[in-house]
């Protein structure tokens, strides 16, 4: 299906939990070249009993799990359904959804999204591409991350590409080689200990600015192992519980003081992965908070450049968006120097209703 325009609705699910985020987008293919126009926006919510279920549907069976992926499908298809009805949204060319990652194992060639079975495209009657990890996997890739191509497409003129979301990544070019990776948890994390203080989230990094660096665990964080693999190398919740949870909980120090400590381990981190006075375009949820981003210009010299709350909040659901479109055209989505799959490729399933 390939045309100069597209009409779609990009679905994002992240592993911080915040919500379902929604866009209505415009791509545009002339003279070689994509562009984008965001469209209608949403984000909904997550009630406590699905940002449970969610959180602890890694320990499900796999019969508990199908039903869960089951009943996730129907959400997902009711909130983008309301989405469509609400901003009277016509003529869509595709709903390209990520679904959200219960399982991602792939050094064991495993993960595994939820919410991207075939009844969705009946139950919307529209076309839908999804659940985009498995076949990178199952070449052999990490699978994540998959937002590189779009920072390639649409992101070109910085020199780094920077998400901060429950997890960090950044893309940039070397040597007209596309190289991503994921750097660290973010708010996966943060997110935790906020909610100890009964907060959904550390608004700004107030709290941990409250607090103080506990530098023994400062060093220990730093010295993690995965920070000296060399990429690609991606991240899952499983790691964040067996390693990161239990190294904050083993020490007895207060909530605020985890905060601020962690909070210095991802500017350390951030900082380590950027050369001097390089370019940096910052997106997801972490660029609001006005703190970690102090301290990452703090032990660094880029420049920081935040853009409008779209794409700050909506970049995902947007590279997601062309990842469908990418699909739908038979054309390369998934990076094998980003991934460590055998070769590039076009992932996805496409659904008809």
């Amino acid at each position: 299906m390939k045309k100069e325009k597209y009409h779609i609705i990009g679905v994002m699910s992240g592993t911080s939990l915040d919500g379902i985020d929604l866009a209505e987008i415009v791509f545009n293919h002339a003279q070689a070249r994509w562009s984008f126009e965001i469209l209608a926006v949403e984000t909904v919510p997550y009630t406590t009993f699905w940002r449970d279920k969610l959180r602890e549907a890694i320990n499900y069976s796999e019969e508990k799990l199908g039903r869960l992926d089951f009943k996730y499908t129907e959400k997902l298809s009711e909130e983008i359904s309301k989405f469509i009805k609400k901003h009277t949204i016509q003529e869509i060319d595709a709903v390209c959804s990520h679904g959200h990652t219960i399982l991602h194992q792939p050094e064991k060639g495993f993960t595994r999204q939820i919410g991207n079975l075939p009844r969705i495209s009946k139950t919307l009657q529209q076309t839908v591409v999804c659940d985009f990890r498995v076949q990178d996997v199952a070449l052999g890739g990490q699978g994540a991350p998959l937002v590189p191509i779009g920072d390639k497409l649409l992101f070109s003129a910085y020199d780094y590409c920077l998400n901060l979301g429950g997890f960090a990544n950044c893309s940039f070019e070397n040597k007209a080689v596309r190289v991503a990776y994921d750097i660290c948890a973010v708010n996966i994390v943060l997110n935790r200990y906020a909610e100890k203080l009964g907060f959904d989230f550390d608004e700004s990094g107030k709290l941990a600015a409250s607090g103080k660096v506990d530098e023994t665990l400062l060093q220990k964080l730093n010295a993690l192992p995965f920070y000296t693999e060399k990429p690609p190398k991606s991240l899952g919740l499983e790691w964040v519980q067996s390693t990161i949870f239990t190294l904050l909980d083993a020490f007895n120090i207060s909530t605020e003081n985890i905060l601020r400590t962690y909070t210095e381990h991802i500017a350390m981190q951030l900082a380590n992965q950027f050369s001097a006075r390089a370019s940096v375009l910052v997106t997801g949820g972490g660029a609001y908070n006005t703190f970690l981003i102090e301290r990452l210009k703090n032990q660094s010299s880029v420049a920081v450049l935040i853009p409008l709350p779209k794409i700050v909040e909506y970049k995902e659901a947007l590279i997601f968006g062309l990842l469908g479109v990418l699909k739908l055209r038979d054309e390369v989505n998934c990076l094998a120097s980003v991934t460590g799959a055998s070769q590039d490729h076009s992932s996805g399933n496409i659904y008809y209703p």
